[in-house]
């Protein structure tokens, strides 16, 4: 899928707009000194980051299935509890933490379901889950403008593969079926200005995320198609991106 060029990579592409998602989905979450709390699919630790500066690092665990996001956060945050695994299986025991969040990973999920069930196992009973999605679904994600362009030249292809979508357009539904009571969903768009057409491209080409992996499958010819289109859609920089995302907040039962 995409998520083997390591931390920095990853940083360049997606983490300037998951680094304000993430500070506003703990907001939502009312997260306060003194609880507990879990990073699952923690990636290079945006969340985690967020999470120690409100709890301090002994309070906060994280895991994710890529060993160089674990390595990474391990390096940026000392003293959090970072554990090699996937949603779908916790290394941790029921009612551990106050809080658990999933940011941008559920739709990675190889069974959402069972790994949202997890979450909630590990959170106490009333404590607080939040998860988030790009929304795709509506054109309104991080990549949508890429994946506009690419629908252009590329008409047999729609956007994000078919099943990540389904996931992203029914995550409350997954939420409830998981368990999770008392939801509410909140949308939060995230707006980033790029100074120049190269800024936003450019970290593309690192093969991260569905986006990048589909974009290193193309010939040279076909990438330059892909790479016009998307600077005719922008027009002259400075031009402003907007993503928008969709957060389920929930209780765990």
């Amino acid at each position: 899928m995409g998520f083997g060029a390591g931390a920095d990579a990853y940083d360049r592409f997606m983490g300037r707009f998951s680094r304000p998602l993430a500070r506003r989905v703990v907001e939502l979450l009312d997260v306060r000194p003194g609880q507990r709390a879990v990073d699952v699919g923690c990636g290079p630790g945006v969340v985690t980051e967020v999470l120690v500066e409100t709890l301090g690092a002994d309070a906060v665990s994280a895991v994710d299935p890529t060993e160089p996001f674990v390595a990474a956060v391990r390096e940026r945050l000392p003293g959090v509890d970072v554990r090699l695994g996937g949603a779908e299986d916790l290394p941790f025991d029921d009612d551990t933490f106050d809080v658990a969040v999933a940011s941008l990973v559920v739709t990675f999920m190889s069974d959402p379901v069972a790994g949202l069930t997890e979450m909630r196992r590990v959170t106490r009973p009333g404590g607080r889950v939040a998860v988030s999605v790009w929304d795709h679904v509506h054109d309104r994600g991080a990549a949508s403008t890429f994946w506009r362009a690419v629908r252009d030249v590329d008409t047999g292809r729609v956007s994000e593969s078919s099943d990540l979508l389904w996931v992203e357009e029914h995550v409350e539904e997954l939420c409830a079926t998981a368990g999770l009571v008392d939801l509410r969903v909140v949308e939060v768009p995230v707006t980033l200005t790029f100074a120049s057409f190269a800024e936003w491209w450019d970290p593309f080409l690192l093969a991260v995320g569905p986006a990048g992996a589909y974009l290193a499958t193309l010939d040279d010819d076909v990438r330059h198609a892909v790479r016009q289109r998307a600077a005719e859609r922008f027009g002259a920089p400075p031009f402003d991106v907007t993503a928008t995302a969709v957060v389920v907040l929930g209780t765990a039962a």
